[in-house]
């Protein structure tokens, strides 16, 4: 795809013997949310572990094709430089529950390496701006992660993942375990990332897909069955098995 920020070609990705996903070639825009659809089961959460190369630190697992990012094989590249390069955001917020909301931000940077105190207040700072929490906890940044709620945890976990100033940020059913003010603010936060990011969504919601992302991957027993501006694949589906779906006629 031209444009493309990732580009996957014919990926697969195997647990043992089991060949989760199959020969699935797809590109992600730079700049523009994509999200990708389909049942439980059907590989979405294998395919975007594979792109920041999470799903090899499983056992027994092992990928075969082409994971591009810039135009460069990511599979060819040392893993860790891989994840600073590429964030991800999980299903269920995980922030480090012994550390305080500042420095489960600051953690990222001082693992890259960076140990100036100026320069690691400047980017907690920006990185929870970023993930709109800063003005509910300016005044706390001390306190533990876990006196936040839920929804507070999740975007403090997308400050976490953006002070690494990552180019590509992997989202993997970020609202599942959120309630709907919850899940709104995640909403609204993903549209204003993507004027400094490119963003990859993996989501069960159909809705959530159709308010949020400008490009939408349907996948079915880990093939790609179909992908395309999420407007026209939503109003406009090219394939059968997709409209049945998305209209609620599946299986």
């Amino acid at each position: 795809m031209e444009g493309a920020k990732m580009q996957v070609e014919g990926l697969s990705a195997y647990y043992g013997k089991t060949k989760a996903i199959s020969e699935i070639s797809v590109g992600f825009p730079e700049g523009k949310v994509s999200a990708i659809i389909g049942p439980s089961g059907c590989g979405k959460s294998t395919l975007i572990r594979c792109l920041n190369r999470m799903h090899e630190t499983l056992p027994r697992t092992r990928v075969e094709g082409r994971i591009l990012l810039d135009g460069e094989d990511i599979l060819q590249l040392d893993p860790v430089g891989v994840r600073r390069r590429v964030g991800m955001v999980f299903q269920k917020p995980n922030p480090f529950v012994t550390m305080s909301i500042f420095d489960n931000v600051s953690v990222a940077l001082r693992f890259a390496g960076r140990h100036s105190r100026d320069e690691i207040d400047r980017a907690v700072v920006r990185s929870l701006q970023q993930a709109a929490l800063w003005d509910e906890v300016k005044d706390r940044v001390d306190a533990p992660a876990v006196s936040l709620s839920g929804g507070q945890q999740q975007r403090l976990c997308i400050a976490r993942a953006l002070a690494a100033e990552p180019e590509v940020l992997l989202m993997d059913e970020p609202c599942s375990a959120l309630d709907p003010v919850a899940t709104a603010k995640i909403e609204v936060l993903v549209d204003e990332l993507k004027s400094h990011y490119t963003v990859i969504i993996v989501t069960h919601n159909m809705q959530q897909a159709a308010r949020v992302a400008d490009y939408t991957a349907f996948l079915y027993l880990g093939k790609l069955i179909e992908v395309g501006p999420t407007e026209s694949l939503f109003e406009r589906p090219k394939e059968r098995l997709t409209e049945q779906y998305i209209t609620g006629r599946f299986g």
